[in-house]
């Protein structure tokens, strides 16, 4: 089986569509399959350098000479009658309206898929039993941290949120309690002054990032692609929605019971003490961490490549 994925990151777009692709390749290398990829991968280096690890070239996008395409793109329109004219099948990765086209395979792994329209598609995957999740993070498994807290901040791979880091960072460090911090950002927030047995690192997001989760205690992360791994390690989290593609994983999250929510970043500079006191939940409350993790590592089993390859 030849396969092609067809994704792009960028300082704007983040680096979760990349995550997603490498999962995507991992396993269907595991498979025996030829594998490339093509798109920019702007931002998302150190995610994509494991397309050279596994022997993935990097290809203009053609669908010629595939047996099966898998996209995973927002910005992108019909590709089916291409595609299949091509002699290939196409895997259409959506979250919810968002990069929603009509395909041979649709691959929505929305924790709580909403209504969708009939548009052709033959075969509907949806729920979080199809989320990819890379190798890496499928192995990392968590350790107890010796006291204090360990906390890991991450908002993904995007290069613009540093002034929602900066307000995390107070709603954290207003929790009053002792905590040592992690914070995977690109750019330089300005830290808040800390009490003594208060601690924050800064660093920019790397390949390091499920060694980060194997001894977090408490994440505080974007409703992305991030989340569903942390979700799968078994980190419990308190979530906040970006933008507007991760309404439907934030709305999903919290229904599920799956995270603790601090809402939307444009609104979080005016309810920074509600935030500060959902973070402080999780920091004062072992019971309360014990059941989120429990859940949420039951909830995501890292299972859905091989699932949607299965159906290929």
């Amino acid at each position: 089986m030849r396969l092609l994925l067809r994704a792009d990151s960028s300082a704007s777009i983040g680096a979760g569509h990349i995550a997603r692709v490498v999962a995507y390749a991992e396993r269907a290398v595991a498979r025996g399959w030829e594998v490339a990829f093509a798109g920019s991968t702007a931002n998302a280096e150190w995610l994509a350098a494991r397309f050279d690890e596994l022997g993935v070239a990097r290809v203009p996008f053609a669908a010629a000479g595939f047996d099966a395409v898998v996209v995973d793109h927002y910005g992108l329109g019909d590709l089916r009658e291409e595609v299949n004219a091509a002699g290939a099948k196409l895997v259409s990765i959506e979250d919810g309206g968002f990069g929603r086209r009509p395909a041979d395979v649709v691959v929505d792994s929305s924790f709580v898929p909403g209504p969708r329209p009939d548009d052709g598609s033959d075969v509907l995957l949806r729920g979080i039993a199809y989320a990819p999740l890379r190798d890496v993070v499928l192995r990392t498994r968590r350790v107890s941290a010796a006291p204090p807290l360990h906390v890991t901040v991450v908002l993904g791979g995007g290069a613009e949120w540093t002034k929602t880091v900066e307000l995390l960072l107070r709603a954290l460090r207003d929790t009053e309690l002792p905590f040592v911090a992690d914070v995977l950002v690109r750019g330089e927030p300005v830290l808040p002054a800390l009490r003594p047995d208060q601690s924050i690192r800064v660093a920019a997001p790397s390949p390091a990032l499920p060694e980060l989760f194997a001894t977090t205690d408490v994440a505080i992360s974007a409703a992305g692609v991030t989340f569903v791994e942390l979700c799968c390690v078994g980190v419990p989290t308190a979530a906040v929605q970006l933008v507007d593609n991760q309404e439907p994983g934030y709305r999903g999250a919290l229904e599920l019971g799956l995270a603790a929510g601090l809402g939307h970043a444009d609104t979080l500079a005016s309810r920074l003490p509600e935030a500060t006191a959902v973070v402080h939940s999780l920091l004062s409350d072992a019971e309360l961490r014990r059941t989120l993790s429990a859940t949420v590592s039951s909830t995501v089993d890292g299972r859905g490549v091989d699932r949607v390859l299965d159906s290929l």
